[in-house]
């Protein structure tokens, strides 16, 4: 379930609201795929709150099966923002991701 509504986020580039270690989440989905066999998100985290405390907006990555309460915004992001540059590590597989 997480995973297809990631996909269809993605797809209408839309903000998607959630629950992840504890914490509310607000973000802008940009890539689905797997890392050493666990689906992830690498989102754009504009609102909410984290574990670090680190300042917002930063790119975060997600472990779809820690995900609670998942849900599509209906707020939309003009598409793909400039990635930051050994941040994360590579993926994988790469599922999807968001167009320009």
């Amino acid at each position: 379930m997480n995973q297809q509504l990631i996909e269809q986020a993605i797809h209408s580039k839309s903000v998607v609201s959630f629950t992840y270690s504890g914490h509310p989440r607000v973000a802008e989905p940009h890539v689905l795929g797997i890392k050493d066999g666990v689906v992830q998100f690498l989102g754009y985290q504009i609102g909410g709150s984290s574990s670090s405390g680190g300042p917002l907006p930063e790119w975060r990555r997600f472990d779809l099966a820690k995900i609670s309460a998942l849900s599509i915004t209906g707020q939309g992001f003009p598409g793909r923002r400039p990635f930051p540059s050994g941040r994360h590590s590579a993926w994988d597989r790469e599922i999807l991701v968001v167009n320009a």
